[in-house]
């Protein structure tokens, strides 16, 4: 009966992206394994990938490996970025589901039973979203602002003050496997599938131990990639502002032409008009240029086919 029981049960994957976690590791593997204590009809398995710390979160990982089969690691061979490396561990998990989320404390293990209820009504996606947070209030508010001209935007309807913590049917990652896409920015790639997406409001607690690693750059890139991805209003606004400049520019250079051979020697053309003129125009068109280079980065990233990580190691995959 046992043996019928232990077969029955559904494997779910669960994976953390870390770097330099050795504080918040462990503590986020037993509050799993405790989640998962309570949930017998579930087996699962926790794939770890560390993008190359510095400091003894691999040394910790494999002493869990070592002790627990069910936890898998990935060791990249250099820091591939926020974005390339979490995407990895996700497309490589093995389980009818899949639930990310992240290792510094801040996604709650404790959601992952209102995850899979969601998943047994029928959802193939379930995302943790924080309308509330203790975090930085500015971020919070900047990254609300961000979501809701994001959704504005772009062509399909991007779940607000998601994070990517949730659960995710293996039908889905299937999709996202198909697709390939070296650089994706998966909270608009998910939406693209047109999947319903159900959401569990949390607050997000702040991080006690360690150090965030979303700087300004980072999280910068992620905006970024989010409009060029899912959206061609920028570079439509872009041509649209380029022909409109041009043509005053243009009507402009005209009519001074005009107004100088008809008042050739009481029409003095100054230097301030002209030196804000062209400073204006090249900011405009400076600006755009730089937008237009992000949407060819995109298709650089998608012509290049690089790898998305290169592993170093991987510990109890075999299992």
């Amino acid at each position: 009966m046992t043996e019928n029981c232990m077969q029955q049960k559904i494997l779910i994957s669960i994976t953390s992206p870390c770097f330099n976690e050795e504080e918040n590791i462990e503590e986020l593997y037993k509050r799993v394994v405790k989640v998962m204590e309570i949930l017998p009809e579930y087996d699962f398995e926790y794939v770890f990938i560390d993008n190359a710390s510095t400091d003894n979160t691999v040394e910790i990982l494999r002493g869990l490996a070592s002790k627990d089969p069910r936890v898998k690691v990935i060791v990249n061979t250099r820091n591939f970025g926020h974005i390339r490396s979490p995407y990895w561990g996700i497309i490589n998990t093995m389980g009818a589901a899949t639930i990310y989320l992240a290792s510094d404390l801040q996604d709650p293990p404790e959601l992952i039973p209102g995850f899979l209820q969601q998943w047994k009504d029928g959802y193939k996606i379930i995302l943790a979203v924080k309308p509330v947070t203790s975090t930085n209030p500015v971020m919070h508010y900047l990254r609300k602002t961000y979501y809701i001209l994001l959704d504005k935007i772009s062509d399909v309807s991007i779940t607000k003050d998601a994070t990517g913590f949730g659960l995710y049917d293996k039908v889905v990652l299937d999709h996202i496997r198909a697709i390939n896409d070296p650089y994706p920015f998966l909270r608009g790639l998910i939406c693209e599938l047109g999947y319903q997406i159900k959401t569990i409001t949390f607050n997000q607690p702040k991080r006690l131990r360690g150090v965030s690693k979303n700087n300004f750059y980072s999280l910068f890139d992620i905006a970024l990639l989010g409009i060029v991805s899912h959206s061609m209003v920028p570079i439509r606004v872009a041509s649209m502002l380029g022909f409109l400049i041009a043509f005053l520019s243009i009507l402009s250079a005209f009519i001074l032409l005009v107004a100088k051979l008809l008042f050739w020697e009481s029409f003095p053309v100054g230097y301030a008009p002209l030196g804000i003129g062209i400073l204006v125009l090249f900011g405009v068109l400076l600006f755009f240029i730089g937008m237009v280079g992000e949407y060819v980065g995109v298709i650089h990233n998608h012509v290049q086919r690089l790898p998305i990580v290169v592993e170093k190691e991987r510990i109890n995959f075999e299992n």
